[in-house]
């Protein structure tokens, strides 16, 4: 492994940092940080904009989630719970519509960091799809 990962990435500056500085580089910082980071950054397709009801709703939900269910979101979006080195304003991120049908869960393309999120009804319903979605979420991470 170790013989691999040098052929792939050696370098003799890879020998001024630390485990732990490797570590950050390559699977990314496990504190969520701010999360209007991410909101500032955020793009919108399909019809929604910055001002729509549901994207309103959704980072009003969002913003008060605990650092565990912001990392959740983080994993159903990206497939890691982790962020990027220089922060969650480096994360491409984009909320677009995908439909109004309020019985639909959200859905991610998460090689492109873009979240499918139907135009719920209310905020309620859309906490709860986003809830079922976050609890069944898989992903692939490093660690």
């Amino acid at each position: 492994m170790r013989r691999g990962f040098l052929r792939v990435v050696g370098c003799p500056a890879l020998s001024l940092c630390s485990h732990d500085e490797l570590e950050l580089m390559l699977c990314g910082s496990p504190d969520v940080g701010d999360f209007l980071e991410l909101k500032r950054v955020a793009r919108y397709m399909g019809g929604y904009t910055v001002g729509s009801q549901v994207i309103l709703w959704f980072w009003e939900i969002i913003l008060h989630f605990s650092e565990i269910m912001k990392r959740k979101v983080l994993l159903f979006v990206t497939g890691s719970d982790r962020v990027p080195i220089k922060g969650l304003a480096s994360l491409p991120f984009c909320i677009q519509r995908s439909g109004d049908n309020s019985e639909r869960l959200p859905t991610a393309h998460s090689c492109f960091n873009i979240l499918d999120l139907p135009e719920y009804s209310s905020k309620i319903i859309l906490a709860e799809r986003l809830s079922v979605a976050l609890r069944h979420t898989e992903g692939f991470g490093l660690i």
